[in-house]
């Protein structure tokens, strides 16, 4: 953990923490998802839930934006 205010002198420590928050948001957006699709269509499956680890920020932004108006998970995700 780097402390609040704390500048990494090297070009790679900073590409390497940059990376790891992009990829720690990535990873918390996803989790977020498959909560609310499975609050609001039930379990899903390994596949569903693959998918959602899988995807990249963009995806993950376009399945957000259609949970709140998919009639089924499978048009949530963008499947159809």
């Amino acid at each position: 953990m780097k402390p609040a205010g704390y500048e990494f002198q090297s070009e790679f420590a900073r590409r390497f923490v940059a990376q790891g928050e992009v990829a720690g948001e990535r990873r918390g957006r996803a989790a977020l998802l498959i909560r609310l699709l499975t609050l609001r269509f039930g379990p899903l499956t390994d596949e569903g839930q693959q998918r959602l680890s899988q995807a990249s920020s963009e995806e993950l932004d376009a399945i957000g934006e259609r949970v709140l108006t998919a009639r089924t998970l499978e048009e949530a995700l963008g499947l159809h």
